[in-house]
C-alpha cells in the first residue's frame, strides 16, 4: 500500500437489522497514517460502522476496503493488518499482564524471545510493568482496559480501530494513550476510533466525521467544523449587574443577534461575522457608556456546541447501545 493510499474506504455502506437501519449508506475516506474521530449520540451508527471495517459485521450493501483488501472477500488478509480494541476488556483473567502479552505474539507467529521482548515494551509503554506478573483478574477496571489496549498493538497493525478506547481511564491513563496513538502515527499507522470524549477527537483526529441516524452529517478537522456551525462569538462579562441589560443591548445593535445573557454571570454572548472588529465596535460604545468590564473576548464554540448544533443531542457517556451483540442493531 502506498503513503498516499487511503487506509480505510468505503462507498455506499448499508446496514440493517430488521425494520431499523443502522446505516444508511456511507462513504469514508481515511488516509493512511492518520487518525480519524467517529462521532454520534447514541444509536448513530458509529459502532455498526467499526464492525463492518474490521470483518465483525457484513454489510447489506456497498463495499469497503481496509489495508488493500475488501472486507468482504479477502477478511482473513485484513484481519492480519488490523488491532481492534472494543469497548469491554478481553484479556484473560486468570494470566498474568506479561502472559497475555506473550501469548498473542506467539500466536503471531513470534519466537518465545520475541514475544517476550514485545510484551516488555508495550507494558512499559503503558505503565503496566510494576504489575505484569500479576494476574489480569485482580487489575483494576482501568489497568485491564490498559492491558486490552496493549494486546491490539502486539502484532503492529498497519490499521488500528479504537472503540471508546479510554473509557475507564483515569486523566493520566488516557494521557498515556493518547502519547501512543501519536508515537504509532508517527511510525505510519492509521487510526480510527469512536469516542465519546470531544476533547479526545480533538486532541487526536485529523479528520472528525459526525454521524447522526446512520448517515455522515459532517466531516472535516475541530477547527473547520467549528467555522462551519457556529462562526466566531463575541462574550463580554461585565463588573457591575446592573450593567448587564445596557450591555446586551449594545452587543445585539453591534452583532445585529439577540444576545444571550446569563445575568448571574454577569455575561452576554452572542454569534458575530465581523471579527475582531466587535471588540473594538464593543469597547469604544462601553468607554461611552461607563460599562467597566471583567473580560471582552472573541472566541469560536466549542467542539460540544458543534456536536449539539449538529445532532439536537449532547455527547455523553453512554456509548453505543449496540455494542451488545444482541442489540447492534441500535448502534
Amino acid at each position: 500500500m502506498s503513503p498516499n493510499d487511503n487506509a480505510v474506504e468505503g462507498r455506499g455502506l448499508v446496514k440493517r437489522y430488521g425494520e431499523t437501519t443502522a446505516l444508511a449508506g456511507i462513504d469514508l475516506e481515511v488516509p493512511t497514517g492518520t487518525v480519524t474521530a467517529v462521532l454520534g449520540p447514541n444509536g448513530a451508527g458509529k459502532t455498526t460502522a467499526v464492525r463492518i471495517l474490521t470483518t465483525l459485521t457484513e454489510p447489506d450493501e456497498g463495499t469497503a476496503m481496509v489495508a488493500g483488501f475488501d472486507v468482504r472477500t479477502n477478511g482473513t488478509e485484513v484481519r492480519r493488518r488490523i488491532g481492534l480494541a472494543a469497548q469491554d476488556a478481553t484479556v484473560d483473567p486468570l494470566l498474568t499482564g506479561r502472559e497475555n502479552l506473550v501469548m498473542l505474539g506467539e500466536l503471531y507467529q513470534y519466537s518465545r524471545s520475541q514475544a517476550t521482548a514485545r510484551a516488555s515494551e508495550l507494558l512499559d509503554a503503558f505503565s503496566l510493568t510494576e504489575a505484569a506478573d500479576r494476574r489480569t483478574g485482580g487489575y483494576s477496571g482501568g489497568m485491564r482496559r490498559r492491558l486490552d489496549l496493549a494486546a491490539t498493538l502486539v502484532g503492529r497493525p498497519e490499521v488500528l480501530f479504537l472503540d471508546e478506547p479510554t473509557t475507564g481511564l483515569d486523566p493520566r491513563g488516557r494521557s498515556e494513550l493518547w502519547n501512543v496513538i501519536d508515537t504509532l502515527v508517527g511510525t505510519g499507522t492509521t487510526v480510527v476510533l469512536t469516542t465519546q470524549y470531544l476533547e479526545e477527537a480533538e486532541r487526536l483526529a485529523d479528520d472528525i466525521i459526525v454521524i447522526d441516524h446512520g448517515r455522515i452529517i459532517a466531516r472535516g478537522d475541530a477547527r473547520k467544523l467549528k467555522r462551519e456551525v457556529g462562526g466566531d462569538q463575541v462574550q463580554v462579562v461585565v463588573v457591575e449587574p446592573s450593567h448587564v441589560p445596557q450591555a446586551a443591548r449594545i452587543i445585539g445593535t453591534i452583532t445585529g443577534v439577540q444576545p444571550k445573557v446569563d445575568a448571574g454571570a454577569r455575561s452576554i454572548t452572542a454569534p458575530t461575522s465581523l471579527g475582531v472588529e466587535t471588540l473594538v465596535l464593543a469597547a469604544k460604545e462601553f468607554t461611552e457608556a461607563q460599562i467597566a468590564v471583567d473580560d471582552m473576548s472573541l472566541r469560536q464554540p466549542t467542539l460540544d456546541e458543534v456536536f449539539l448544533t449538529l445532532t439536537g443531542s449532547p455527547a455523553d457517556g453512554a456509548g453505543d447501545a449496540g455494542d451488545a451483540g444482541t442489540t447492534e442493531e441500535a448502534s
